[in-house]
């Protein structure tokens, strides 16, 4: 019966750890993940990715552990973990290689026990690497047969951070599986976690093809807005005019310029794009469209300084986070927003109140400004419309200088009143 399997999800983050409390409520669920100091948040009921409150955690039967060997042999493995992109832009595999391999170890006690276990890859990878890459390992760390003692299936996650309506318990699911059978259990075993409906696809290569262009659709549109924002600056038309009036049109795609980053719509088109020159292709639209939204940090900052005259400023940007209001900063372009603006000789200071300001420092070497005595700005940036920004943004006016001007690079301030000595910049 389905309601006595037994599952692990390896990776606690803003994917593994929603679908493991979901899991929870239908299944006996263990949690495996690395971090020691996250496990730790955990059992205490503080989930810092913000996807799940203090009293969700503690309703929850699931279990979590930063040891393998806590893990009992189960009848479904589950592997949630990043999977980045190195410093070339080439698909980084080793964190789900060594998740593999951390899996590979569960497998012989769950064989011992007599289980024929299904591991399940949620981790975005190009088609291929589940079946060719992930499968082997398993073989070869374990000593078992892919096929006879364990199964393959694949099911991309659909997170997406700081989204209240898309959960995981709502979403659409796509399922795949080495065998009808397996795609059978995959299908019923994720029936319990949601409410909408189960996409059996063609083929384990079919589920990961999807995941992989439903980001890189998203970042070929992205693009476009971008390249039309940078074309109608020139003319010293509004993009936001243009889009309000492109958009009464039925089937017009209501997409926006922006930065692009975060650990999907960023990362993800180049694992295609990988792939397909790895068969002797030339990804010119993927390549393309990550061009343009790689380099509109430096073109914000640039337009900005541009509109500023030309003045090294002091400077305040507004938010750090990849996209508003949450804690995420995974691939944020904001970063590259900030050095961009440095190099053009503003002294800039950064506050984002909703990210851990250890984590800015660790993971990008800037120190998050809380507090504001004594400061003044020619200059400030709302890079990230947060909503507590909007709703106060009264109290940031307040630390302009006497010519001091406002870039808001979203237009999320069109609507708030600012004082009339204010210029404000958007696209």
């Amino acid at each position: 019966m389905a309601h006595k399997r037994r599952v692990v999800v390896i990776g606690l983050g803003y994917v593994g750890l929603p679908l493991a409390v979901a899991l929870a409520r239908s299944f006996e669920t263990w949690g495996f993940d690395i971090d020691a100091s996250r496990i730790s948040q955990l059992n205490q009921g503080f989930d810092r990715t913000g996807e799940l409150d203090s009293e969700g955690l503690g309703a929850s039967t699931l279990r979590v552990t930063a040891e393998p060997g806590d893990c009992p042999p189960a009848d479904v493995y589950i592997v949630t973990v990043p999977t980045p992109v190195d410093p070339e832009n080439r698909p980084d595999l080793s964190i789900v290689m060594a998740a593999t391999r951390t899996v590979a170890g569960m497998l012989v006690a769950s064989h011992e026990n007599g289980q024929v276990p299904i591991i399940i890859y949620e981790s975005t990878v190009y088609p291929g690497v589940t079946e060719d890459l992930c499968g082997p390992e398993l073989e070869r760390i374990s000593g078992l047969s892919c096929g006879t003692d364990f199964f393959l299936a694949y099911s991309p996650e659909r997170i997406n951070p700081g989204d209240k309506i898309h959960t995981v318990d709502k979403i659409a699911k796509v399922v795949s599986g080495q065998t009808v059978e397996v795609l059978n259990i995959v299908a019923d075993l994720y029936a319990q976690v949601t409410t909408g409906e189960i996409f059996r696809a063609a083929s384990i290569k079919t589920a990961e093809a999807a995941k992989v262009i439903e980001n890189a659709q998203r970042d070929i549109n992205i693009a476009f807005m971008n390249e039309i924002a940078q074309i109608f600056d020139r003319m010293d038309v509004s993009v936001w005019d243009v889009l309000a009036a492109a958009g009464t049109k039925w089937n017009f795609l209501k997409f926006e310029p922006g930065l692009v980053g975060g650990h999907c719509i960023g990362v993800d088109p180049f694992y295609l794009a990988h792939r397909a020159t790895e068969l002797g292709l030339d990804p010119r639209i993927i390549l393309s469209g990550r061009g343009m939204n790689e380099g509109m940090s430096s073109w914000m900052a640039n337009t900005i300084h541009e509109w500023k005259g030309a003045a090294a400023c002091r400077t305040l940007v507004l938010g750090l986070a990849f996209k508003p209001n949450v804690p995420d900063l995974r691939n944020s372009k904001v970063v590259d927003l900030v050095q961009a603006l440095e190099s053009l000789g503003h002294r800039v200071d950064v506050h984002d109140p909703l990210v851990s300001i250890e984590e800015a420092d660790h993971e990008y070497g800037i120190k998050l400004l809380n507090d504001f005595s004594g400061k003044a700005y020619d200059l400030i940036i709302l890079a990230v419309p947060h909503h507590q920004f909007i709703a106060r943004f009264d109290n940031f006016v307040h630390l302009l200088n006497a010519n001091g001007s406002i870039a808001d690079m979203k237009n999320a301030l069109a609507d708030v009143a600012i004082p009339s000595r204010v210029r404000r910049w958007t696209m």
